[in-house]
C-alpha cells in the first residue's frame, strides 16, 4: 500500500467538500482490499444533523458499490484557509470509527491522518476505538 498516493487522493476529495457553514473541508480515501480508491468528502445540512462526514462518505460509496472489505483510509481536513501541510491533523468522529468498525478489522485497518502526504500519523483502528462494539458482539 502508498500511504503517500491514498493521502493524495485524500486531499483531492477535500476539494470537493461542500461546507457552507463551517468552512471546514475533509477529505477521506478509503482503500479497499480490491484495490480500488473510494473517496469521499463532508456534506453539510443546514440542520445540522443530515451532515454527512468524509470518512462515511467514503464507506457509503463503496459499500453501495458491492465493496465491503477494506484495509486503510486517509484522512484530512481544516478551515478553507489553511493550507496543505499547516493546521492540524483530522481524527475521525466516533460515529466514522463506528462504521469503520462495521466493515474493518481493529487489528489491521489502517487510519493515516494527515497534514501532507510527507507528515501524517498512523493507527490502527483498535487504537482509536478501543473497546469497540462490532457484529462479533452479537454472536
Amino acid at each position: 500500500m502508498n500511504e503517500k498516493l491514498l493521502i493524495k487522493k485524500a486531499f483531492e476529495a477535500q476539494q470537493l467538500s461542500y461546507s457552507p457553514y463551517s468552512g471546514f473541508k475533509v477529505g477521506a480515501a478509503l482503500l479497499g482490499t480490491n484495490g480500488k480508491i473510494y473517496q469521499g468528502c463532508n456534506i453539510e445540512n443546514a440542520a445540522f444533523t443530515p451532515t454527512n462526514c468524509a470518512e462515511r462518505t467514503a464507506f457509503f460509496k463503496a459499500v453501495s458499490e458491492g465493496q465491503k472489505e477494506f484495509s486503510a483510509i486517509a484522512i484530512v481536513g481544516n478551515k478553507h484557509d489553511v493550507k496543505s501541510g499547516e493546521g492540524e491533523y483530522c481524527a475521525p468522529c466516533g460515529v466514522c470509527r463506528q462504521v469503520m468498525a462495521e466493515f474493518c478489522d481493529p487489528k489491521t485497518f489502517k487510519v493515516f491522518v494527515a497534514k501532507s502526504e510527507d507528515d501524517y500519523l498512523e493507527y490502527t483502528l483498535e487504537e482509536i476505538l478501543p473497546l469497540g462494539f462490532n457484529g462479533k458482539n452479537l454472536e
